[in-house]
């Protein structure tokens, strides 16, 4: 597994999650995975170690301005290539530098070589954006030579065909969701119980957080039987506060902030909301749906493919308070029986295309040199 960032045993973000939970289950099928990132400044500087019980092998370079990153693509071309012979495949987790580089040697050697592309930071700030330079446009080249292009939305795929990757060598192949950790189902709303609603996520500006607040005041201001809950810290933690207060809405908003156990709260909750201004697919949704929560969620990249208005949630453009405002009552005014049949439906969806088995049952097939357009039920 190839990722270029910090893989460390305090969490980390949607692609360093990913990650974790696809390898875990690899070695509960017997499989060996070893993780190699480079070793960042703002990491662990440790050469060696164990994360979650996989071995974390980090690539150092040195700091030099311009020079060092080249160095650091040098030395990782020569790792990779020394050892050839004790990995059957790679799988490039974020579509950059590195992951440029694992194409072009897996390529030479004939090596399977999965690169995913996980969101839009590589669309539209890394190595696809325009005006990368002359390393960029090369780089580019190399990404274009993985075996299989992994597309987790059908926007992304389509993105990557704009950009000449090979359509034959894309695969839309969501993120993939323990479905037996989220196995406890959120629980029928009872006849004049409180309507909770629950967001999971960092408290960032992409989140897209200052429109719920506002949709939700707009939705329900005044209601002593509603309540938001965030989970997850971040720097725009005590702006929302503010924010909440200004509203009015300080009394319907508890801020539960990170949590270990995060299925634990979603299984008392009614409804999972994500406000996102940009993703990749969110792993958050994918959980919403597995403990069986209907979802309201911006339309973007990886939520139009699983979130079906009418049928498991709610869909509404990016930013637009007053249409986040009319998903939110109209998701209150449902009756319990209603919610929870959306829910079920949730469930069953993610369960047929985003089910951790499924996914790394179709990634192993592909480690083992199996060509995209052979894999059954996936795009």
């Amino acid at each position: 597994m190839v990722l270029e960032s910090n893989f460390t045993k305090r969490g980390g973000g949607g692609a360093e999650s990913q990650l974790r939970t696809i390898a875990r289950e690899l070695v509960r099928m017997g499989q060996r995975v070893a993780v190699v990132t480079p070793m960042l400044a703002d990491g662990p500087q440790i050469a060696a170690e164990r994360c979650y019980g996989l071995p974390v092998g980090r690539v150092s370079y040195p700091r030099w301005r311009f020079f060092g990153a080249g160095i650091m693509c040098l030395r990782f071309a020569a790792f990779l290539w020394e050892n050839r012979d004790r990995y059957d495949a790679w799988h490039v987790h974020i579509g950059h530098n590195l992951g440029a580089i694992t194409c072009l040697v897996g390529d030479l050697l004939g090596k399977p070589v999965v690169l995913k592309i996980s969101g839009w930071w590589e669309l539209e700030r890394g190595l696809l954006a325009p005006r990368r330079g002359p390393f960029g446009l090369l780089a580019r080249r190399w990404l274009k030579r993985a075996g299989t292009v992994q597309a987790i939305s059908t926007r992304i795929a389509a993105e990557l065909e704009r950009h000449g990757f090979p359509s034959e060598r894309i695969l839309v192949l969501p993120n993939a969701v323990d479905t037996s950790r989220f196995g406890v189902q959120a629980k029928r709303r009872a006849p004049g119980a409180p309507f909770v609603a629950v967001f999971v996520g960092r408290l960032v500006e992409e989140k897209g957080l200052a429109t719920l607040l506002d949709a939700w005041a707009e939705a329900f201001r005044g209601r002593a039987d509603v309540r938001l809950e965030l989970v997850g810290g971040g720097p725009l933690e005590q702006p929302l506060r503010r924010q909440a207060e200004g509203l009015g809405i300080t009394n319907q908003v508890v801020f539960l902030g990170h949590q270990d156990r995060v299925e634990d709260v979603l299984a008392k909750a009614h409804l999972g909301v994500l406000t996102s201004r940009i993703e990749g697919l969110s792993n958050t949704l994918l959980e919403f749906m597995a403990c069986g929560l209907p979802s309201v969620s911006s339309r973007v990249s990886g939520s139009e493919d699983f979130v079906k208005p009418g049928r498991n949630g709610w869909l509404f453009d990016v930013s637009d308070t007053a249409a986040l405002a009319a998903c939110l009552r109209e998701a209150e005014a449902l009756p319990g029986e209603r919610l929870a049949d959306m829910g079920k439906q949730a469930r069953a969806d993610v369960e047929a295309a985003a089910a951790l088995p499924l996914i790394v049952g179709n990634l192993l097939k592909l480690y083992r040199g199996a060509h995209p357009r052979d894999l059954e039920g996936a795009g």
